[in-house]
């Protein structure tokens, strides 16, 4: 099949959101405060693109994973090369920071250890380092999801399952248990979330064969409400070379990096970022939904896949899928655009319609636009007490999305001055967002808040964002500065107010990042509507106690809980 583009004009909608956007100005002129910013506009400034599906096919269950009962571990030597990953944003040439020069949101910041329902220390380098053949691994990429009594964490080299409370049910283990691969096959960026309704865990990563010939994402699905009974792996072939009915992509043999997890009432939603396993091939990004429901019980599962993704004039990249905690007209997506790495003011959003045909073995349809928004631009690298040695902050890529009472949230790493603080710092930039579906397509999108987060002389990093039932929003986040150790921190938004408060320490690092490199590339946040929690993980410098033996790499991850009506 082709990728087709569709560009449709509603004469009606652009007199609508003209009107809409004096309105805004009059409102941001009210609203406007020093600590947040509100767009004056959110005009779209793309028409609709339509993108039509470029393969579909079906996966069936690939092997079980018995947690407690693990394959036999293969002999590894004493040492491993660390993880290496590729990331869109990596890019030679593409980095150019530019720091955003708005009003932002800079509150007092407390070192005091705000109140919590739960804070434990969650999957740690020392714990990677004991399943994994003493190999030290890095970033940990952690995942985070939480039901049914159990917390259970994978990060890119172990998975810890816990109680509410901190203590340990299962593990550490490899965290290639938890998907039936070897201990010494490579994996990385795993995600997880447990579905209340339908009371199923479903994990996610992504698996690179030996010989750099094959790639895949691995699918571990759990039905059974307890994490520590067996799993079903699914695998979803992502070579694209042809094989296996894969599509032909420029460049291939390819993986897909860093997947990405969504999901709905319909459908599960992956994206990807797609690289040349040999090479240096990009192909952006590739959005898959699969069916929910044969995925959940554990049937041959359709899926569909959508490649050749354009967007605001550039290929797609990062496209995150929403994970939807109530009804949704479609599967909703964000993501943020920047293609040259200097700076941007338009975030996507996109809106995949006809779910019920994946289902159905047909074709669903996936339509995007491009909304004005606040600038954004790629964070510079973040200073730690006690060294000279800097941690990378990453990109200005969007994090993890999530859609409740009708809204999109999603927050992103970004360079921003403050106040009294001329130099340029790694702060957040967050937007909430209310997507519109008309005759199902994505007809309007706004903006209902956004702003920055920073604290002078500190620096912000990878944050995720959750909103409540009320519009009451937490998010989490590093935090680290010339004072201050990497520590596990977070911020609170109440449901009237319009930006977020009170920057508070969850833990405390204990000393300076010793690999000074990569850190984080993501942290994780899910909301539990069952409790009105939101739960929380981050990474950050433990006590020596759960660092590696020989202390080189010693990064740690914390987790915890905030409730939701504070």
């Amino acid at each position: 099949m082709h990728f087709f583009v569709h560009s449709k004009t509603h004469y009606f909608l652009r007199a609508t959101l003209i009107i809409a956007a004096i309105c805004m100005l009059v409102l941001g002129s009210l609203f406007l405060r020093a600590s947040s910013v509100h767009a004056a506009s959110t005009k779209i400034n793309q028409q609709i693109q339509t993108y039509k599906t470029v393969t579909k096919g079906t996966i069936t269950p690939a092997g079980i994973a018995d947690l407690k009962h693990p394959a036999p571990a293969a002999t590894r030597a004493a040492t491993a090369p660390r993880r290496v990953e590729k990331s869109v944003r990596h890019i030679p040439g593409q980095i150019n920071a530019a720091a955003v020069r708005q009003q932002v949101s800079a509150p007092d910041f407390s070192s005091h250890v705000g109140h919590l329902l739960a804070n434990f220390n969650g999957v740690s380098s020392l714990d990677s380092e004991v399943t994994n053949f003493n190999a030290e691994f890095e970033p940990p990429d952690q995942g985070l999801c939480v039901g049914n009594g159990f917390v259970v964490e994978p990060v890119n080299s172990a998975v810890t399952i816990y109680r509410t409370n901190g203590s340990v049910v299962l593990g550490p283990l490899n965290v290639n248990a938890l998907f039936n691969e070897g201990f010494t096959q490579f994996t990385s960026d795993p995600r997880c979330y447990f579905d209340k309704s339908t009371h199923t865990w479903i994990a996610i990563i992504l698996f690179i064969n030996s010989t750099n010939t094959e790639s895949r994402t691995d699918i571990a699905i759990n039905r059974n409400g307890d994490p520590t009974t067996p799993w079903t792996v699914y695998h979803l072939d992502a070579t694209d070379d042809g094989t296996n009915g894969t599509p032909v992509h420029p460049s291939c043999p390819c993986l897909g990096d860093q997947p990405l997890l969504g999901l709905d009432g319909d459908n599960v939603y992956i994206s990807t970022n797609e690289f040349a396993l040999i090479g240096n091939g990009f192909n952006g990004a590739q959005i898959y939904a699969l069916s929910k429901s044969q995925l959940f019980k554990l049937h041959t599962t359709n899926f569909v896949q959508f490649a050749d993704l354009t967007i605001g004039g550039a290929i797609a990249t990062s496209v995150q899928p929403a994970i939807a905690y109530d009804h949704a007209d479609a599967g909703f997506f964000l993501n943020s655009l920047d293609p040259l790495g200097t700076s941007d003011n338009r975030i996507g959003v996109w809106a995949l319609t006809h779910r019920e045909a994946v289902e159905k073995g047909g074709f669903p349809t996936l339509t995007s636009l491009v909304l004005n928004s606040e600038t954004y631009s790629i964070p510079p690298a973040a200073i730690q007490k006690g060294s000279t040695t800097t941690i990378d902050s990453g990109d200005d890529r969007m994090q993890q999305v999530q859609f409740i009472n009708g809204s999109l949230w999603g927050a992103l790493g970004t360079s921003v001055t403050v106040p009294h603080d001329s130099t340029a710092r790694a702060g957040i930039a967050w937007f909430q967002v209310t997507p519109h579906v008309r005759e199902q397509l994505i007809s309007n999108a706004e903006i209902e808040k956004q702003g920055y987060l920073a604290s002078a002389g500190n620096y912000l990093l990878y944050p995720a964002i959750e909103a409540g039932w009320d519009n009451t929003a937490v998010m989490v986040f590093t935090i680290t500065g010339s004072t201050l150790f990497p520590s596990a921190a977070y911020a609170e938004m109440s449901e009237y107010a319009r930006s977020f408060k009170d920057i508070r320490i969850a833990a405390a690092g204990s000393g300076f990042y010793n690999q000074g490199t990569r850190w984080g590339d993501y942290s994780w946040a899910t909301f539990d509507p069952g409790q009105n929690r939101f739960w929380l993980a981050t990474e950050y410098i433990p006590p020596v106690s759960s660092q590696t033996t020989d202390g080189i790499t010693n990064w740690g991850t914390r987790v915890f809980a905030v409730d939701g009506r504070s």
